[in-house]
């Protein structure tokens, strides 16, 4: 069952992101870049920090990939070039998390940290959860971002059920 809810977990995060991302390409460019007051200021930082989050998660989990040195790095200055990166990023994580099974999940992750850098060591189910607990956080941020420039309209729900009913993932169907 765990090994099934991170994969549901990683198809909800690609398909919650397309959501996210056709939303923010309807968004005039000065909104789109616009600093609203976020943590990471505008949609566009925004967007960059989840792809930069996912990037360190990711090298952390296979030791491969692009590794950010700061966590508000821009990744990508246009929204066509973001969008392309975060698809990849989307299909490498669905791909890394197909080839989990319970005895990796049972296993521990070492890695260290980015900001005052510490080694740290806790089972990898955790580290798992705050993947995917940290793209809804500031998914959720970008999402209210968007609402706030175009409104509730502009702005399909990322609600996990919605995505359950809509796919038919963990048995619910719409």
């Amino acid at each position: 069952m765990t090994t099934e809810r991170y994969r549901m977990f990683a198809a909800y995060n690609a398909w919650a992101n397309e959501r996210v991302y056709d939303a923010a390409a309807k968004l005039p460019e000065a909104d789109y870049r616009a600093d609203r007051g976020a943590f990471f200021k505008s949609v566009h930082g925004t967007l960059n920090h989840l792809l930069v989050g996912d990037r360190v998660w990711m090298r952390r989990f296979t030791g491969e990939g692009e590794m950010p040195d700061r966590l508000d790095a821009i990744l990508y200055d246009d929204l066509k070039s973001l969008s392309a990166a975060r698809r990849a990023e989307d299909a490498r994580i669905s791909h890394y998390i197909g080839g989990l099974d319970e005895a990796k999940l049972a296993g521990d992750l070492s890695y260290r940290t980015l900001v005052n850098p510490t080694t740290i060591t806790h089972p990898l189910a955790f580290a798992l959860d705050h993947f995917f607990n940290h793209q809804t956080h500031h998914r959720g941020q970008a999402h209210g971002l968007i609402t706030a420039l175009a409104g509730n309209d502009a702005m399909p729900s990322l609600d996990l059920l919605i995505y359950m009913r809509e796919t038919g993932a963990g048995g619910i169907r719409g």
